[in-house]
């Protein structure tokens, strides 16, 4: 596997926040202004910092296969600069995520941009290779196709896994000017090599025109069931939550977030917009509603740098990224017994 090096908190003059229980936590913006230090997320320590995680950070800065505005390979750096905002402690789910585990960044994994093919194996082998030292990876990438490595490497460990994909599109088209892997066609692989849960996967947020018809019929055919944004709009997000939940059941829980379920209003800077999506609060609340299932891994897609606007979609997928960490922190550590080092700021 092959990171990106940077520097260590030493070197740059970062104060990294008093570990608790042997975890080491974000910076301490008392003593390092938000917006001075590296950029990690969340200004969380460097996995070689600490060896092991829970949970790895990982960008994927790869966008060769999008269909319409390219950009997203910008992704993880932008969504890390927005990061710095984030707080130690989550009240949403009464949880310190970077308190009651190990969470850190493990910075960049290569994947070649001129070879989808090349890139996808890149990626895969990464994975795998990071999962020596993470119980779990949180990938930012880059664009949707990076889903189809990051399965393979979950599959290795898991078996297949129930997936529950947040997006405007279904991403399981066939193929695009021949071409088998692109970001429109993850899902499809993904089901016809065995790596999902065909009886407990399902798409949140599809909205738009199709192709055809015939569309929704393979869809289903692959074993996915849809929350469209109009169901959620006429039947409201606690129904959609039990429907989720009623799929997936208890398996193995793999999560993908394309930032372009959003509504363009919250998330401009994407690669295919589409009208008509959820709001950033409806997408946090369903995230937090999987706090007690197994999510073994997910990513957040689709951030493209170039057609964002005062970092509004970068804010939203730190934010969906911090809910998922939050969301796989263990509850056994409560707030009474992990102090936040920056309540206040």
């Amino acid at each position: 596997m092959q990171l990106s090096p940077e520097p260590s908190a030493d070197q740059t003059g970062a104060d990294v926040a008093t570990p608790t229980d042997g975890i080491r936590g974000p910076v301490d913006a008392s003593v390092v202004p938000r917006f001075a230090g590296i950029a990690t997320f969340a200004r969380l320590p460097r996995l070689d910092q600490v060896g092991h995680a829970a949970i790895a950070i990982a960008g994927v800065p790869f966008d060769s296969g999008v269909s319409y505005r390219p950009g997203a390979r910008f992704g993880p750096a932008h969504v890390r600069e927005a990061s710095r905002l984030l707080r130690p402690f989550n009240p949403a789910q009464d949880v310190f995520p970077f308190g009651a585990q190990q969470v850190a960044d493990a910075g960049d994994l290569v994947a070649n941009p001129f070879d989808i093919a090349e890139a996808v194996r890149q990626i895969e082998a990464g994975a795998v290779a990071l999962g020596e030292h993470a119980d779990r990876i949180v990938a930012i990438g880059g664009d949707h196709t990076i889903a189809l490595p990051l399965l393979r490497a979950v599959n290795a460990k898991h078996g297949p896994v129930a997936v529950l994909h947040f997006d405007a599109h279904l991403d399981t088209w066939d193929t695009y000017f021949g071409a088998p892997t692109t970001h429109g066609t993850p899902f499809r692989r993904a089901s016809e090599e065995g790596l999902i849960d065909l009886t407990a996967s399902m798409h949140v947020g599809i909205r738009g025109p199709l192709y055809a018809k015939s569309d929704l019929e393979d869809d289903a055919r692959l074993g996915f069931t849809i929350v469209t944004s109009e169901q959620l709009e006429e039947q409201g997000v606690a129904a959609a939550i039990e429907r989720i939940r009623a799929r997936i059941g208890r398996a193995p829980l793999y999560v993908s977030i394309d930032i372009d379920v959003l509504d363009p209003a919250h998330a401009p800077g994407t690669g295919t917009p589409e009208a008509g999506g959820l709001t950033s609060r409806e997408l946090l609340r369903i995230i937090r509603s999987l706090s007690d299932l197994d999510i073994v891994g997910a990513d957040v897609v689709e951030v493209a740098p170039a057609y964002d606007h005062a970092q509004l979609t970068a804010v939203a997928a730190s934010h969906v990224a911090y809910e998922l960490i939050s969301a796989m922190a263990p509850r056994t550590t409560t707030a009474t017994t992990v102090q936040a080092k920056e309540p206040n700021r």
